[in-house]
């Protein structure tokens, strides 16, 4: 089920009841209906997937069990088979296919005919790349020797399949999630009202701001040959706000019901198009994912410790494998390239004593808007079905000004409607961050009105459709 679903609405509100009646002194019961309920949750899409999200906890859960008093080399052992057996369901599930295919077109190339006597039809299980990295970080935690493994299983388990961050993130660490789970957590009004305005702002974004841009999204890449090239930087512009507020809707919602059952969850968006450089990018844009690859594939490969040259091989692989991670398409892969050289060449420049002060000396605002260009440009890559589509797309921007259909952003209503959501969403999206940063308390009232504003607003923009499933889900 999805979020912006009435079924989840009536799911969310049985869970939310009867988790806290069942608050007692023991933590086990509640963690036992906390395993159940996103057993149900994830169960709604295909139950049969369900094995594979079980078998994942099974072996992580006895792995780093047995590394605690095995011998240096069975722990090495143990943890291998976690990442192997991890990986392997994911690269089997998810990449599989798209090797095949790749493999079949490089002998093409050759003149050479690979016919398969099978179609391969494996369908992706929603959130397998994000429940094997959190639970892969677990065994590596306990090898590394920063967490100690746990003994309860059921509590384990309600960690790896914690429904509100399951499918789509924030890909939450063993050693910030396991202990909230393992103790006892009590009811906290506050808390819950933080997790409500949260799930209510997550909602605004996704409905009314992500939805909204959709359509003409979609209609502006599947049209993009007849189109002229002011139309494809509108529609490359429009679908920059359209990801960014699908998926941070989808972790602002996340963290708000983990709130709501009395749990803190990592932020996973820090405002990253106020950024002023590519590095600070990647320290604001899916915080629990560049993390993750900072500290379990960058540093392992030695990170920025060694030479220039080995850290711009390092940089590029982490990209590169970041971009494969989010799709099994070349498009990804080479959106990934294109980070790095971005990223490379802010190294590079960060490094010589000349351009640091050139770059010091540039103001911030003039920053952040030539680095958000890229990200822009960057974003073509990610969504065009192709790399061939994208770099036509690319072409036609700087090429074709006046040629096809004329799609004005000023020649109908429904056109004023959309540039008004990008505004709307840069004002309240800059005036939740000044409230971030000055940590402003709101009054209690004006807390309670904006929420009722959104939600109204939300109402009459909604449409409980499975086309408006969350980018990442897709």
């Amino acid at each position: 089920m999805i979020f912006n679903s009435v079924v989840f609405i009536v799911f969310i509100g049985i869970v939310y009841s009867f988790y806290w009646i069942i608050n007692t002194k023991f933590s086990h019961y509640q963690n036992l209906f906390l395993l159940i309920a996103s057993y149900i949750f994830y169960g709604y899409w295909d139950y049969r997937f369900l094995s594979l999200i079980f078998l994942s906890t099974l072996v992580d859960f006895f792995c780093a069990k047995f590394m605690l008093k095995a011998t240096v080399e069975k722990r090495k052992l143990l943890l291998f088979i976690s990442i192997i057996f991890n990986l392997g369901i994911l690269g089997y599930f998810k990449y599989m296919g798209f090797f095949v295919d790749s493999f079949k077109s490089v002998l093409s190339y050759f003149n050479y005919d690979f016919n398969l006597d099978y179609t391969l039809n494996i369908i992706l299980p929603v959130g397998i790349s994000f429940y094997t990295f959190q639970t892969m970080s677990y065994t590596i935690d306990v090898y590394r020797g920063k967490l100690a493994p746990t003994k309860e299983f059921i509590s384990f388990a309600a960690f790896v399949s914690f429904f509100p961050q399951l499918v789509a993130g924030p890909i939450e660490r063993a050693t910030n999630l396991l202990p909230q789970i393992l103790n006892k957590r009590k009811f906290n009004l506050k808390q819950s009202m933080e997790g409500f305005h949260l799930i209510v702002w997550g909602f605004f974004k996704k409905i009314v701001i992500a939805d909204s841009l959709a359509p003409i999204v979609d209609d502006i890449f599947m049209n993009y040959q007849h189109l002229e090239g002011t139309v494809l930087v509108l529609g490359a512009l429009y679908f920059t706000i359209q990801i960014y507020c699908d998926f941070s809707g989808y972790s602002d919602i996340a963290i708000g019901l983990a709130k709501l059952l009395g749990i803190n969850l990592m932020t996973n968006f820090n405002f990253p198009y106020f950024s002023t450089d590519i590095s600070d990018f990647w320290r604001r844009w899916h915080i629990s994912l560049s993390t993750w690859f900072r500290d379990y594939v960058y540093i392992p490969l030695g990170g920025s410790r060694n030479s220039l040259t080995k850290t711009l091989i390092n940089i590029t692989i982490v990209f590169l494998v970041s971009g494969l991670w989010h799709g099994a398409n070349w498009t990804f892969v080479a959106w990934g390239l294109f980070q790095s050289i971005i990223y490379i060449i802010y190294t590079l420049y960060t490094r010589s004593n000349k351009t640091n002060v050139l770059i010091s000396n540039t103001p911030g605002s003039l920053k952040t808007f030539l680095l958000f260009i890229l990200i822009v440009f960057s974003w073509i890559l990610f969504r065009s079905n192709s790399i061939q589509d994208a770099f036509i797309f690319i072409g036609r921007i700087f090429t074709d000004f006046s040629y096809g259909r004329h799609y004005s952003p000023y020649n109908n209503l429904n056109s004023y409607v959309y540039m008004i959501y990008i505004l709307v969403f840069f004002c309240l999206d800059y005036y939740h961050m000044q409230v971030s940063i000055s940590k402003k308390q709101e009054r209690v009232n004006y807390s309670i009105f904006k929420n009722a504003l959104y939600i109204t607003v939300i109402l009459l923009f909604a449409q409980a459709d499975a086309s408006n499933a969350f980018i990442y889900f897709q």
